[in-house]
């Protein structure tokens, strides 16, 4: 699971809910359609990262979560309130589409990212950047939360 990256499986969960809204037939639910929270949860969800990819390219570290080694440890930026800006978009990405849209089901997606990068993804990284970084990222775990 690890060696799929994590974009891809956003999409695999945001078109396997969509899917599942279309075979069933789901029409917008009163109350979870609210397309200007759900778009402005999508830019937010889009800027974070981009400004995460940023710093990992201007620091020349690599981005890519299945990399053997990271060049350095990237704590400035969205890195200061979150451990995870890239997974975090995604999960706003995702529920940002689900409240633009509106029908249950892809309000699943949102959870099943969350889901996969909380328990798959982000543990087989910090035991990386732990092995890698020693008592710097154990600082940073300490200082910074996993998620928000």
């Amino acid at each position: 699971m690890v060696k799929l990256p994590p974009p891809i499986w956003a999409l695999i969960f945001i078109l396997l809910a969509a899917a599942v809204t279309w075979l069933l037939g789901w029409r917008e639910v009163p109350g979870l359609r609210f397309p200007p929270l759900g778009i402005l949860l999508v830019v937010v969800g889009v800027v974070v990262p981009a400004w995460a990819v940023f710093l990992f390219r201007r620091e020349g570290t690599e981005i890519d979560p299945t990399s053997p080694a990271n060049r350095k440890l990237v704590a400035e930026g969205p890195y200061r309130f979150t451990r995870n800006p890239m997974y975090l978009g995604l999960v706003l990405i995702a529920l940002g589409i689900a409240f633009w849209v509106g029908p249950w089901p892809m309000f699943i997606a949102p959870i099943a990212i969350f889901a996969t990068a909380n328990f798959v993804h982000i543990p087989y990284e910090e035991a990386k950047m732990a092995r890698q970084f020693d008592a710097a990222y154990a600082d940073y775990m300490r200082r910074v939360r996993r998620w928000v």
